[in-house]
């Protein structure tokens, strides 16, 4: 890892990517002592956007940070409020220009944000929106932790769960997100307690096993959305790397090693994968497993042309599963009408023309 002084030589570091450890050697190395790192740690994670906020510091270590660092890594552009619920769809503009989307949603046990881990995504899901245009970059885990400490800004109360579940496949940048679990869950930080983190992937097999042996208590969320080969690839290239079976030892790895049960997301699309005969395939390949499954009637893409499950159907096959014994819940439907699936709100954005 870099010192410090090196970084400071460089780019100027973001101080909400920098561990307090981290952050206490660039505050010995622009002449400060040791106390006041921990200092500056605890006001990043109170979400201050300005150095001036720092009132414990004195003005002429706060111009050092000003000089040396970056504490405000996005501003918020734009933002949807849903007209049935409170949730709300913000779009959050990048220091370097890119546009990222993260959502605000709230429930009896609290306020849970849902974040973006990649510019976009180059996983290819057939039925999601993020992907459509490719992936620009990734996020550094100041920018992942940055749309949280947004969030509670704008939306005056504390986040009390965090799902991994933007736009991006979060164990394609297997390093950022790992840290930002590990800022937000500080003890001199946010204290985001594990348990209430969630993290989605479309089935990376070597990520799903590196975060095994992390023994985290994060929830894993596994995007399945068929339990064949063949339904699942046409869905979900990845399957074509990553089949149905390596998925699942690996998701079984991950549960021995933590004690925690998977998610097993999967979204129903109507003429695709939501028929009886699924359903049992689906049950007789989990059997025995520590897992869930969450089924999530599909969120309609303009550019996909999928269509969600009838009530019916998805009523049909949540009762097929628990009549075998696995335990299965159906999303309840958020923002629906600020169309909040991911990428719908970047790409209305950098559509419009320029001024």
């Amino acid at each position: 890892m870099k010192s410090s002084i090196e970084i400071m030589t460089k780019a100027k570091p973001e101080l909400r990517s920098m561990t307090l450890q981290e952050t206490i050697q660039l505050t010995e190395a622009l002449g400060e002592k040791k106390f006041r790192g921990r200092q500056v740690y605890a006001w990043v994670h109170r979400g201050v956007k300005n150095f001036d906020e720092m009132t414990d510091l004195s003005q002429s270590f706060r111009q050092k940070l000003a000089q040396h660092t970056v504490l405000d890594n996005m501003k918020c552009v734009d933002a949807l409020t849903s007209s049935n619920d409170q949730t709300t769809k913000y779009l959050f503009k990048l220091n370097d220009g890119n546009v990222i989307e993260s959502v605000r949603m709230v429930y009896r046990h609290g306020v849970s944000a849902c974040l973006s881990t990649q510019v976009g995504c180059r996983m290819g899901c057939t039925f999601c929106a993020s992907t459509i245009d490719g992936m620009v970059r990734n996020l550094s885990a100041g920018e992942i932790l940055g749309q949280l400490l947004e969030i509670q800004n704008l939306g005056g109360a504390r986040v009390s769960s965090v799902v991994l579940m933007g736009s991006g496949e979060p164990l394609d940048n297997f390093d950022e997100v790992t840290k930002f679990i590990e800022l937000a869950s500080s003890e001199e930080g946010l204290k985001l307690g594990q348990r209430h983190m969630t993290l989605s992937t479309c089935g990376i097999v070597p990520g799903i096993r590196a975060l095994a042996k992390k023994r985290y208590q994060i929830t894993l969320a596994v995007s399945l959305h068929s339990a064949e080969d063949a339904k699942r690839s046409e869905l979900m290239p990845v399957n074509r790397k990553y089949p149905v079976s390596e998925v699942f030892k690996a998701c079984d790895e991950y549960a021995n090693e933590t004690g925690r049960r998977v998610t097993y997301e999967y979204a129903l699309i109507k003429g695709e994968n939501d028929r009886e005969e699924e359903a049992l395939k689906l049950a007789k390949a989990l059997k025995g497993k520590l897992c869930h499954v969450n089924l999530i009637p599909v969120n309609p893409v303009a550019e996909r042309g999928y269509k969600a499950s009838s009530d019916l159907s998805v009523k049909r096959f949540s009762e097929l599963l628990k009549r075998s014994g696995i335990e299965t819940t159906v999303r309840r439907e958020l923002g629906s009408d600020i169309n909040a699936a991911c990428g719908q709100l970047r790409k209305s954005y950098l559509d419009e023309p320029e001024a």
